[in-house]
C-alpha cells in the first residue's frame, strides 16, 4: 500500500513518465539486492581488519574488489577533491548527506570525520535517483561508524518539513559542518533540497553539490541548471572531472 501511495503521489506531482522512471529504479534495487546479500561479508570484514583512517586508505578501499557492494556513484577524482577539501583539516563532528544509494560516501565521511561525529545520512525509498537501499543494509551501513560516533539513517523525504524538523531535533541546536546534496536531481528537487537544509550549515561550513556538471534531461537531470544561479550569485569552488565513460562530471561547492 505504502508504494501505492507513493505511486499516486509522484503521478499527480511529476507526472506518469517520472512514475515510470522511478519503478524501474525501485525494481533494479531489489534485482540488485540478490546479489548484493553475498558481498556484504567481505565489506564487514576488511573495515573490521583494516579500518581506512585516512583519505587516501579510504579511496584505496573504496575502489578495491572489497567495497563492490558500496563503491560511490562519483567518479574518483571528483569525490577525492572533495575529500580533501572538507577532512584535509580539522575533522568536521556534524556531517549531513541527502542522498545515500550505494553507502560508500557514508562510509568514507564516517572514516575521516571526527570520533565523536554525528552523522546523518538521509534517502527517499525509491527515489528516482538511486534512492532506496533495502532494508537489509541498514546494519551494514550503520556498522561504517567509529564507536564514539552517532549515525542516524533516516529513510524518508527531504522535502518534508517533517524531515526537515526530525533532523533539526537531531542537530539539538548544533549546526553542520558539511552538507552533501545528492539527492533529488530535478532542478526543483535540488532547488528545495538546497533552500530547506543550507540553514542547517554553520558560517564558513560546506555545502556539496554533485553531479554539476552536465544535465540529463531525458532522465529529469538538472542539477547542472541549478548550479548554474546558485554559482552566479555565490563565491563557488568546482571539482570538474573528464571521465572516458560518463564524460563530464563535477562536484560544486559553496559556503554556509
Amino acid at each position: 500500500m505504502r508504494l501505492l501511495r507513493r505511486a499516486a503521489e509522484v503521478l499527480v506531482q511529476q507526472g506518469p513518465r517520472m512514475v515510470i522512471i522511478k519503478a524501474a529504479w525501485t525494481a533494479r534495487n531489489h534485482y540488485l539486492a540478490l546479489k548484493e546479500k553475498r558481498l556484504a561479508p567481505a565489506v564487514r570484514r576488511r573495515l573490521h581488519n583494516d579500518p581506512p583512517r585516512t583519505i587516501d586508505a579510504v579511496l584505496e578501499f573504496l575502489w578495491s574488489p572489497d567495497a563492490d557492494l558500496i563503491r560511490p556513484e562519483q567518479v574518483r577524482g571528483e569525490l577525492e577533491a572533495l575529500l580533501r577539501l572538507v577532512f584535509g583539516g580539522d575533522a568536521p563532528r556534524t556531517i549531513m548527506e541527502i542522498g545515500t544509494h550505494n553507502g560508500g560516501t557514508l562510509c568514507a565521511f564516517a572514516a575521516l570525520a571526527a570520533d565523536d561525529a554525528t552523522i546523518i545520512s538521509l534517502d527517499l525509498p525509491g527515489g528516482a535517483f538511486g534512492g532506496g537501499y533495502m532494508p537489509w543494509k541498514i546494519p551494514l551501513y550503520q556498522s561504517f561508524a567509529k564507536p564514539g560516533q552517532t549515525m542516524h539513517l533516516i529513510r524518508d523525504d527531504s522535502h518534508s518539513p517533517l524531515t526537515l524538523e526530525r533532523i533539526r531535533g537531531i542537530l539539538a541546536g548544533r549546526q553542520l559542518d558539511f552538507l552533501l546534496i545528492d539527492g533529488d536531481h530535478t532542478y526543483d528537487g535540488v532547488k528545495l533540497d538546497h533552500e530547506m537544509y543550507a540553514p542547517l550549515v554553520r558560517p564558513g561550513g560546506v555545502i556539496a553539490f554533485h553531479d554539476i556538471a552536465r544535465d540529463l534531461p531525458q532522465i529529469g537531470n538538472a542539477v547542472g541548471r541549478y548550479w548554474q544561479t546558485v554559482k552566479a550569485a555565490t563565491p563557488h569552488q568546482e571539482f570538474r572531472v573528464k571521465d572516458p565513460v560518463l564524460g563530464d562530471v563535477g562536484i560544486g561547492v559553496i559556503r554556509g
